[in-house]
């Protein structure tokens, strides 16, 4: 009997010792900067902005209170990470109301058999335009190896383009019809362009300076976290070798330049191999537009090695020079190969997941174009519909059962060309465990991204011109990296493929700020029909926030509501572990006896 039950508690341990449990104490409110020499209302977590590095390992249990300080609602989202089983967690309209003003929520979910690089966000009302972003690195667990040699530090770089005004300003500009317009420059690190020409960069400006020692490899994690800018980033005589991109690990290539479009992260091993006569120009530059017209809207910082000779001086290293080439920044993104010998989060190989041999259940081809006014109001659309935020969030009407909360008649081809766009909240009907490829046709005239929430997918393929059925024969059957923000470059298309296999609701949206906030976005509705016993997804969070056709479920919050709250998950996950660890105990003194 003795060995029996010891068998049953290590049964029972790695599922709860195993997973270790980090904790996390955010309060989000306004702060007053000027990362441009123009003071504004940017958004900090815990006073600082940008926000803290989430730095934490597969599998961890992560834990995040957070403290509504704005004077707005708030809702926050993990840029790549995939909460699987557990939608309720990831931070976007559909799946969460948001937290009033006032009110804590606390967030918890588990990064379940992924690594890499990430960042988190505020997701609504234009919120990320004035910051509350931050850095997530999600270490491998020490039994699996890594492609790579361990680096000598890691370093967590921001870049994105940034306006003067206030959010709540250009929310306004997009509300009464008018285009945001050209940024006032691009910030690394929440930090202004050093001062490398007196013209372009105002006196005064707090610059971003990277603290470095010669003879060592360091991993750089790169993330666009901008409006709508594509930035080629760039680091003056120095190469970068290009290791891992939102989770998977990339062959080793090395690149002068690379450029990161919006909502994408990449992460390369950088080493010190130079003399140090100067500091070195860390730059991220405007892409895919009218570039010796866009000339301020450049973000400068600086690598300084411990042993420098002095400041930087000088022009900065020049950016790709394609103006005249526009399949020089698409052949660089098809480059971006999945590295199929490496294990990632698991032992095994990635390239074990043969994504080729699986045949397609479902296509849905995305066609997006310019704003257009719909009903008086700007708006942008997918397939000629332009997705209106729901009063009640889609995943929760479901689990009430809440009628007409939306539709699952979203189109699988765009309308025909004179057909009218108009607004609406249609859902795709995704099918449990089918494999879905998703086309997205960018037909504006600008750059564009798009993320998938809750997955990775594998881009399989891009070019310009319009997608047809005959463009599949062009798809990279064999080392397509999987990802989670994929680029579309104007009048062009990319396609992607996707293995339906965690349920929820999942957005897929526009990582253009403008084009997301005026209804560019779309919803995948996963469900298993045959889980009763919430085996394949998490049932209602004990904590749900509810509004819309919900709320009278809502409880108010008072601050002593809130302390209670904020403070009841953290014992919960302590109790949790100490139950394991005297299991793991009580288990080793059995099988000694």
């Amino acid at each position: 009997m003795w060995r029996l039950l010891a068998l049953v508690v290590f049964a029972a341990v790695p599922a709860m010792a195993g997973d270790p449990y980090a904790f996390f104490d955010w309060d989000v409110s306004y702060v007053t900067a000027a990362p441009l020499g123009v003071k504004q209302q940017v958004i900090g977590i815990n006073g600082k902005f940008p926000g803290p590095v989430v730095n934490i390992t597969t599998n961890w249990n992560v834990v995040v209170n957070v403290l509504n300080d704005l004077d707005e609602p708030l809702l926050i989202t993990w840029n790549g990470i995939q909460h699987r089983k557990n939608c309720w967690q990831d931070g976007v309209l559909g799946t969460n109301c948001p937290i009033p003003s006032g009110w804590n929520w606390t967030y918890e979910f588990q990064v379940k058999d992924q690594i890499g690089s990430f960042f988190y966000f505020p997701s609504t009302g234009l919120q990320r335009a004035a910051g509350g972003f931050g850095g997530i690195v999600v270490n491998n667990r020490g039994v699996i190896a890594v492609p790579f040699g361990r680096p000598d530090g890691d370093i967590t770089i921001l870049i994105g383009d940034w306006y003067n005004r206030n959010h709540t300003d250009l929310r306004k500009m997009l509300d009464e019809g008018k285009e945001l317009g050209m940024p006032d420059g691009v910030l690394i690190n929440g930090k202004g362009p050093y001062r490398y020409n007196d013209s372009l960069v105002p006196a005064g400006i707090e610059h971003e300076t990277i603290d470095v020692h010669p003879g060592r490899t360091y991993r750089i994690r790169v993330h666009n976290v901008g409006t709508s800018t594509s930035l080629n980033f760039r680091i003056q005589g120095h190469n970068l070798l290009l290791v891992e991109t939102e989770g998977s690990y990339t062959t080793q290539q090395n690149y002068s330049s690379l450029d990161v479009h919006v909502g994408q992260s990449y992460s390369f091993l950088l080493t010190t191999d130079q003399n140090a006569s100067s500091d070195y120009y860390v730059v991220a530059s405007a892409r895919i537009v009218n570039e010796s017209l866009w000339q301020r809207v450049t973000g400068v910082a600086l690598l300084r090695y411990s042993n420098s000779g002095g400041p930087a001086s000088g022009p900065l290293p020049d950016p790709p020079q394609d103006q005249y080439d526009k399949t020089l920044s698409m052949n660089q993104a098809r480059s971006v190969r999945w590295n199929l010998s490496a294990g990632a989060a698991r032992p095994n190989p990635q390239g074990s997941f043969r994504y080729s041999s699986i045949n397609v259940t479902q296509a849905y081809l995305l066609r997006s174009a310019a704003p257009v006014e719909i009903g008086g109001k700007l708006r942008a659309a997918l397939n000629g519909l332009s997705f209106v935020p729901p009063e009640t969030p889609l995943r929760l009407a479901d689990a009430y059962g809440v009628e007409g909360a939306y539709t699952l008649d979203f189109p699988e081809r765009p309308p025909a060309p004179d057909a009218a766009p108009r607004v609406a909240r249609s859902v795709i009907n995704g099918t449990y465990r089918g494999f879905m490829e998703l086309i997205f046709q960018n037909n504006d005239t600008r750059m564009q991204s798009y993320h998938v929430d809750g997955y990775a997918v594998f881009v399989v393929g891009m070019d310009y011109g319009e997608w047809t059925e005959a463009s599949r024969s062009t798809y990279n059957k064999g080392d397509s990296v999987a990802r989670s923000t994929v680029q579309v470059y104007p009048g062009a298309w990319t396609a992607a493929l996707v293995s339906l296999d965690n349920v929820g609701f999942w957005n897929v949206r526009s990582q253009n700020l403008d084009s997301w906030y005026l209804g560019q976005e779309v919803y995948v509705r996963v469900v298993n029909p045959e889980d009763g016993a919430n085996k394949t997804e998490m049932a209602v969070p004990r904590n749900a926030l509810y509004c819309g056709q919900l709320h009278k479920y809502q409880k108010e919050q008072t601050p002593h509501h809130k302390a209670a709250a904020a403070a009841a998950v953290r014992p919960l996950a302590v109790r949790r572990q100490i139950v394991a660890l005297v299991m793991l105990v009580v288990g080793a003194l059995v099988f000694a006896s």
